[in-house]
């Protein structure tokens, strides 16, 4: 019943910590859309389904909240995170028997999912390319193991510092629209494909009435459990 936990656990993490999105003046609301590619070695691709990993994530956004919605087949999880207090607030939905769980998590708690990576020695390489219909730099950067990374940001659009992804609020004045990180071992590349204004929310982190609270390791110690 939850064999699909714990590849979900592991995709929400990924999208929801390393993409957080909100505006701060041009947009207040709507919703971003990401596409998301993963280099998985051959032993986590042993231990991830990578087909449930999406190719593709929208995230609604409303003030400092941002929340993503992931159907995993049996569950439908979703995500609320807070992108100026980096705390979350994850939902399991499983219909067929009828039950619902809530899981907070801390700002340590998500840093320490992320591996208490920081990120450090921003170099803009003065390399231009359009992405999305938007003006972008290249910019070289490392995290504190030493791996290397590179970004493409714009200033074409402006977020608040909050709203920056996960680890890169050392940015100031770009807004990110392609990037790589390394995210639970996994190094991920995330690209803005749209940002639309509309309607989204309002969002709480506050847990909903008839959910059954639980920490983030229940949740996945349910895998495979049949609870």
């Amino acid at each position: 019943m939850f064999k699909s936990i714990k590849t979900g656990v592991v995709a929400i993490i990924l999208i929801s910590t390393a993409v957080i999105a909100k505006a701060q003046k041009v947009l207040d609301q709507g919703t971003i859309t990401y596409g998301m590619q993963y280099a998985l070695t051959d032993e986590q691709k042993a231990a991830i389904n990578e087909a449930m990993l999406p190719a593709e994530t929208k995230i609604k956004f409303n003030g400092n909240i941002s929340m993503i919605e992931m159907n995993m087949g049996a569950a439908m999880i979703k995500i609320f995170s807070d992108g100026l207090q980096h705390n979350s607030l994850f939902l399991v939905d499983i219909p067929v028997i009828q039950k619902q769980y809530a899981a907070k998590l801390s700002k340590a708690e998500i840093d320490k999912q992320m591996g208490n990576i920081t990120y450090s020695e921003f170099v803009n390489t003065g390399e231009k390319l359009v992405i999305a219909g938007y003006n972008t730099e290249k910019y070289t950067y490392k995290d504190n193991s030493g791996t290397s990374h590179e970004l493409w940001a714009t200033n074409d659009i402006k977020l608040s510092a909050g709203a920056l992804p996960y680890g890169l609020e050392a940015l100031k004045g770009a807004t990110p629209i392609k990037y790589s990180s390394v995210q639970n071992g996994i190094k991920t590349t995330a690209t803005i494909k749209n940002i639309k204004e509309e309607k989204a929310g309002p969002f709480s982190l506050d847990v909903p009435k008839g959910y059954e609270e639980k920490t983030l390791a229940e949740l996945q110690a349910m895998q495979g459990g049949g609870q």
